[in-house]
């Protein structure tokens, strides 16, 4: 019998912008539907994220068994590793899929420090990524491979736009001048504000509106 492929969700973007606090307000979300998610994060040397998160979501609230939190110490830049040679993550999304076919979703998080991160396709199904307000408004017009190419945009901390001078309407047309239909989503991760709706792309446009494996 063949094996079962997980979706995957790749979640990138730039160092600080709010990858981790995401994914920390994501999971909660859909594990309140039912759905049990696996979690991947990829860093270049240390596994700080990862340990963070099996903290969080395992072992404080016990929302995703602590081996379902798996840090990825690339040993170089972060990138390379899910996109030109996924070889080192495609190796664990495997091992999760042997071990855990009722997964409904595995989330795999990228290091990074610029706008050009991307996944290949043989590793995402879908990119999420994520910048900052406090980079100013100038962020979608500067475009670049992740700004473009991820299916969902996420801009996160606009709490802090009136105090660094960002007009998020100005973020919001930039973002329809580059990136045409694909959406974008103002959130604060921090207090979970538009959270939900991240949640609700995902499960509209990834799982694809399907019951939770075990549910089913």
């Amino acid at each position: 019998m063949n094996q079962r492929r997980i979706p995957r969700v790749g979640i990138g973007g730039p160092v600080g912008s709010g990858k981790t606090m995401l994914i920390e307000r994501i999971v909660p979300l859909l594990s309140e539907m039912g759905y049990r998610v696996a979690i991947i994060s990829n860093d270049v040397v240390s596994k700080e994220d990862a340990d963070r998160m099996r903290k969080n979501l395992a072992t404080e609230r016990g929302l995703v068994p602590a081996d379902l939190v798996i840090g990825v110490a690339t040993g170089g830049c972060p990138h390379t590793a899910v996109r030109e040679d996924p070889s080192m993550n495609l190796s664990v999304v495997e091992e999760l899929e042997t071990k855990h076919p009722d997964l409904d979703l595995i989330l795999i998080e990228s290091g990074g420090d610029n706008i050009t991160t991307t996944f290949s396709p043989a590793l995402a199904d879908y990119f999420i990524y994520i910048v900052d307000v406090s980079g100013g408004d100038k962020y979608p017009r500067k475009r670049g491979l992740g700004i473009e190419n991820c299916d969902l945009l996420v801009v996160n901390k606009i709490d802090l736009a009136p105090y660094v001078g960002a007009d998020l309407s100005v973020m919001e047309r930039d973002a329809r001048i580059v990136r045409g239909a694909k959406p974008t989503l103002f959130v604060n991760a921090r207090t979970s504000e538009g959270v939900s709706a991240v949640v609700q792309q995902i499960v509209k446009n990834v799982l694809f509106d399907a019951k939770p494996k075990l549910a089913a």
